[in-house]
């Protein structure tokens, strides 16, 4: 018989993390039984059932007592594992407690556990995403620390532009790695727990409190019942059952977007940089070939780069679910599962792989020193324009300069001797000025300082407050 277990073939990207588990079948039925458990531990801390019910529930409440395959299977008459699973959690409890079985899901509709389980998953995935962001920008840190001062060419719709250096670059991709990790820091500390009931009314957790306490029950106890449910859970307090209101699953699509895309950008450099006739960078340890021996590819990057082309597409999914009708949707809420699981998988694969990459990267100075001589000193005609302008004015510097600039590409001349070439610039440039204004060491503007302050920044804020 064919193993029917998602082992991760076609998704090399995520197997390595340990959202991979976190996100398993497994994990999600433990989420749900969880998320079952706490209902009556907070039904009981309020008085809406007996402290023995939560006990018996809980004992009741452990994964490797049910039957994966079986909850699947049966999943489909209702269209969710719930329904199946409150059926066995119920005779589970009514084994070794009877007279508590009837505390078993008294109250909460199937949406309530799924989406607080859904939230339970999330909550313990991007808290290793975190992590790995964490980890990833203290590597580029170091990164732009050492190489603050290192030149390279500054590359503008594919082509060589003026020079920078690899540790402004490397302070760039930290940025956007810090923005991610706030976005995910952001979301992940506001996930709500579900607890609406039938169509968000809380109205069968009061039908459901025994007689003699009925009248007792206000508006409020519901309100309480939610609070204390989702202090059981670790998770936070909604303003409002959230069943049609999907702002927490459209904030996490979001989150997880913007994080892949921030590493693919990490990644897209480091993939136009490895590549053979650049040679600025390496992988630490990259990957082979099946059918060419010397291949060392960059493996890493471009599972970072599948990712961030993958996850927009999912995210789309779940935010699509804001357009949820009535009090519960058919179809909107169902389609949310599974984009979801592979979202926080194949984000959570990448950023333990930047964690990696940004960890062993090779940086290669002598390669960028040598590619900076490619063009002959074309790098520096933005700097050389500036020179001339003050004799020369703007305009006639321009001409003249681009003039020379064109003569040194077509006759592959260093820009010095054609700029000396020309009457009228070679007048008001000595040799030695020309030499001076085309070391590309010499023209790194602010990077340096921009690099500095960068650096400074050890907290992620999206936006600052006004001082």
């Amino acid at each position: 018989m064919a193993d029917p277990r998602d082992v991760g073939l076609l998704s090399p990207v995520r197997v390595a993390s340990g959202v991979d588990a976190l996100t398993s079948d497994r994990a999600f039925l433990a989420a749900m039984l969880d998320a079952e458990a706490a209902v009556v531990r907070a039904q009981a801390a309020v008085g809406l059932a007996p402290p023995a019910a939560a006990d018996a529930v809980t004992a009741a409440a452990r994964a490797d007592r049910y039957d994966l395959a079986s909850l699947a299977s049966r999943a489909a008459a209702g269209g969710n594992p719930v329904i199946p699973l409150v059926a066995d959690l119920t005779r589970a409890v009514t084994e070794a407690a009877p007279e508590h079985a009837a505390y078993v899901h008294r109250g909460p509709t199937s949406q309530d556990i799924m989406d607080t389980a859904s939230m339970l998953v999330t909550a313990a995935s991007l808290d290793v995403v975190s992590a790995d962001l964490a980890q990833t920008a203290a590597h580029l840190a170091d990164l732009a620390t050492r190489h603050r001062d290192t030149p390279m060419a500054g590359r503008t719709l594919t082509q060589h532009a003026v020079p920078t250096t690899f540790g402004l670059k490397a302070a760039g991709w930290r940025a956007l790695v810090l923005d991610a990790r706030e976005r995910i820091d952001r979301v992940r500390g506001g996930l709500p727990v579900q607890l609406g009931g039938a169509a968000g009314t809380l109205a069968a957790f009061v039908a459901f409190a025994p007689a003699e306490q009925r009248q007792a029950v206000t508006e409020s106890v519901g309100l309480t019942l939610v609070t204390e449910y989702a202090a059981q859970l670790g998770l936070s307090t909604p303003e409002l059952p959230w069943h049609v209101l999907r702002t927490p699953i459209a904030a996490v699509g979001a989150a997880l977007s913007f994080c892949t895309g921030a590493l693919g950008k990490l990644a897209s450099d480091v993939l136009v940089l490895a590549r053979t006739e650049v040679g600025e960078l390496a992988e630490g340890s990259g990957g082979g070939s099946s059918a060419m021996p010397h291949k060392a590819n960059p493996v890493r990057a471009t599972l970072i780069a599948a990712a961030a082309r993958q996850v927009p597409a999912l995210a789309s999914v779940l935010l699509s679910s804001l357009v949820a009708p009535d009090e519960r949707p058919a179809g909107p809420w169902h389609a949310e599962w599974q984009p979801l699981r592979d979202a926080l998988r194949i984000t959570g694969g990448a950023a333990h792989a930047a964690a990696e990459l940004t960890a062993t990267l090779v940086v290669r100075p002598e390669r960028m020193h040598a590619n900076l001589a490619l063009t002959g000193g074309q790098l520096l005609t933005e700097r050389l324009a500036a020179e001339l302008a003050q004799e020369l004015g703007r305009d006639r510097a321009k001409t003249l300069l681009g003039r020379a600039a064109r003569r040194a590409a077509e006759q592959g001349l260093p820009l010095v001797d054609a700029v000396g070439a020309e009457p009228e610039l070679a007048a008001v440039l000595s040799a030695d000025r020309l030499r001076e204004l085309v070391e590309p060491g010499g023209y790194l503007g602010c990077a340096g300082a921009l690099t500095d302050r960068a650096l400074r920044r050890t907290t992620h804020p999206l936006r600052q407050e006004p001082r």
